[in-house]
């Protein structure tokens, strides 16, 4: 069932008094950048035709799995930009791989470009624009290097800037190498990137692709990182950290350290499993940040959902709506509004601007 049109926008007190938090927790996430590395809500476009442009209720599973965001929720819920995801299949064989990615992607880009309040952005220039116009600025992710992956001249195939990043491995070992998921035991493969994906790194940096280190395995991460041109920020988009829950899925301080020597930034995402065990709320989602901060200091964190990735997110964040929650907290634990700023969406401007300029 569509749940009832609303702009959450337009009434920051009533938005304040619906989460049960203070109006300057609200206050002070609308006078924000507020920038999410990894929406996966087009995999549902893909699968069974969920419409992106309908604002849509809860579906069969509750607030889990899919049906997190759509763009109305995003509008409203005030995500100035967020990256959307062409996830990769990685059961069919290369050449359809490559087929569907090359259809997947013009199709998501004429879902978003449909929107009146979205604009498709690729540059920190870009979004700037489209934020003075008061739309949404939507950029293009993809998940899987494996979605172009029978010959290095295949990146070639992606326009200029069209894509924002691209997370070399998922939840399979691939071509360029392992996950961090169990699955990386079957097969056999060695734990580190293959030759092809050190090219792939290369190629990448020579794009102004950000190379995404999400789910890769650890060795094959720091071999990512040695091939890397350091004068680029790498980003992990979508993680959590060891430090506040040990999992195969979370990054150690050690690559957290890594990230934040190139500039980059790391997206701390809503899979309540890989944050932490009984109740995780927001709280848990700020105990990863502030571990972060922590670590490498206030300028390398950010937010990456994961949204529809077929997560189970906490009920306090079950939709872009509900991410005020987030601030509340922050400034619960005495943060400046700079370093919320920064969190929400100022730090991976920063970075996408050292990229691309």
């Amino acid at each position: 069932m569509c749940a009832q049109t609303v702009d959450r926008r337009t009434d920051p007190a009533g938005w304040a008094n619906w989460l049960g938090i203070s109006k300057e927790a609200v206050d002070l996430y609308l006078a924000s950048d507020v920038i999410d590395l990894h929406v996966d809500s087009f995999i549902w476009t893909r699968i069974f035709g969920y419409d992106l442009h309908r604002r849509h209720g809860k579906g069969i599973f509750g607030d889990s799995f899919y049906s997190q965001v759509d763009l109305p929720r995003a509008i409203s819920g005030g995500l100035t930009g967020a990256t959307w995801v062409i996830s990769t299949n990685p059961f069919l064989p290369a050449p359809l791989r490559k087929r569907q990615f090359l259809r997947n992607l013009p199709w998501l880009e004429a879902t978003l470009a449909r929107h009146p309040e979205v604009a498709i952005v690729r540059t920190e220039a870009e979004y700037r624009a489209a934020r003075a116009q008061g739309k949404h600025g939507a950029f293009i992710g993809v998940q899987g290097g494996n979605c172009l992956d029978t010959s290095i001249d295949d990146l070639d195939l992606i326009p200029d800037l069209g894509v924002l990043r691209i997370t070399l491995v998922h939840l399979t070992n691939s071509r360029l190498g392992p996950t961090s998921s169990p699955a990386s035991r079957l097969g056999g493969r060695s734990e580190g990137l293959t030759h092809f994906g050190r090219e792939y790194v290369r190629k990448l940096d020579e794009k102004k692709i950000f190379v995404d280190l999400a789910h890769i395995g650890r060795k094959a991460f720091f071999d990512a990182v040695e091939v890397h041109d350091r004068t680029k920020p790498l980003i992990v988009t979508h993680t959590g950290v060891e430090g506040v829950h040990p999992h195969w899925r979370n990054l150690t301080d050690d690559q957290l350290r890594t990230i934040a020597e190139t500039g980059g930034t790391i997206g701390v995402m809503y899979q309540k499993s890989f944050l932490g065990r009984g109740e995780v709320t927001s709280r848990t989602v700020v105990d990863h940040l502030e571990h972060i901060v922590k670590v490498v200091g206030e300028d390398h964190a950010s937010l990456g959902s994961d949204w529809d990735g077929a997560i189970s997110p906490p009920a306090d964040l079950a939709t872009p709506e509900m991410l005020p929650n987030l601030v509340e907290e922050m400034l619960r634990r005495g943060w400046s509004p700079e370093r919320v700023r920064k969190i929400l969406g100022g730090n991976f401007l920063r970075a996408l601007k050292m990229l691309r300029g």
